[in-house]
């Protein structure tokens, strides 16, 4: 298999690392704790396969699209914050699940939406440029929306030190790391095929991340799936109206075909993988089904994703 026909496959190969995980977690419950400890490093490593893709040497073409940009930050910081909002008013009296459905609510995707972007006929490059945007972005709002939208869930004290630690291990590090990989690239023979050879792992390492943060969880989620279930409306009514909401920002900006369904499928999409080591630096009392509650929501978004990639194309038009 080589790399096109690899990054062609890989939405049946995530469900089947999907599947896998789950298996052995439930049936091998002691694999759980090995493969909790896994999450951060594998997301670290997936986070610098995924920077090495973005070509930060040369994002002053895609960053110079204002309309796009604006409609990214439209559809994901404005109307989806509001969006949210409305639809966790429910979940108040549930702070754990509140507090995992905001966080992973919130936080566009910035890895794996470029795969589905892809596949869905979007414009991947400038969604792959934007992604320090929406980065830099979500982590200086998000704990201005959780401020705001924690409302009588005020017993759920987050401390920063944690966040600040997975910011920097996960996100800065990682990027670092690529951007000197991208530079040095354009300097030496070995960096750019280092550089080459890493082009391969996006896909190996997302699986990696899936069978270590389902495996270490749904044994948590099949035990808490009581707890869970007033959450699961909410996943199922931002998944209908999200990209609703990308379309709507598209329209207002006046976006070419690909470029909207590119917002479209952002505002749809979420950062799960990336905020759960946050949820689970959550102080105990709220962090396993905090935790739990992101789970839930990747599990809702890898099957929705499976219609955008046929629906956003269909009714995405010129």
């Amino acid at each position: 298999m080589d790399r096109a026909q690899l990054e062609h496959n890989q939405i049946p190969l995530y469900f089947i690392a999907v599947l896998l995980a789950a298996a052995v977690g439930l049936l091998a419950p002691g694999v759980a704790q090995p493969l909790a400890a896994l999450v951060t490093p594998a997301i670290a490593v997936l986070m610098y396969a995924m920077f090495l893709q973005i070509p930060f040497l040369d994002l002053r073409a895609g960053l110079g699209n204002r309309r796009f940009i604006g409609a990214l930050l439209l559809a994901n910081f404005v109307l989806v914050p509001v969006l949210v909002w409305a639809i966790t008013r429910g979940l108040v009296e549930h702070p754990a699940v509140l507090v995992g459905a905001l966080l992973v609510l919130l936080t566009p995707c910035i890895d794996y939406v470029v795969v589905f972007t892809h596949i869905g006929k979007g414009d991947a490059r400038l969604t792959l440029a934007a992604t320090p945007v929406l980065l830099l972005v979500q982590l200086a709002l998000l704990p201005l929306y959780l401020a705001l939208m924690l409302g009588g869930a005020a017993e759920v004290e987050i401390a920063v030190a944690p966040f600040i630690e997975a910011f920097v291990l996960l996100i800065m590090l990682p990027l670092l790391l690529a951007v000197a990989s991208s530079a040095g690239a354009r300097r030496s023979a070995r960096v750019a095929k280092w550089n080459d050879a890493w082009a391969w792992l996006p896909v190996p390492a997302m699986a990696l991340v899936l069978v270590a943060v389902i495996g270490s969880q749904i044994g948590v989620l099949a035990s808490r799936l009581d707890d869970l279930l007033p959450v699961l409306p909410v996943y199922v009514g931002f998944a209908l109206l999200a990209p609703l909401l990308g379309l709507l920002a598209a329209r207002l900006l006046k976006l070419p075909t690909g470029e909207a369904r590119a917002v479209t499928f952002s505002a749809a999409t979420r950062n799960s993988l990336v905020v759960l080591p946050l949820a689970l630096a959550l102080p105990e009392s709220v962090r396993t089904l905090a935790a739990a509650a992101v789970i839930t929501q990747t599990l809702v978004e890898l099957v929705s994703e499976l219609v955008y990639v046929r629906a956003v194309p269909a009714l995405v038009r010129r």
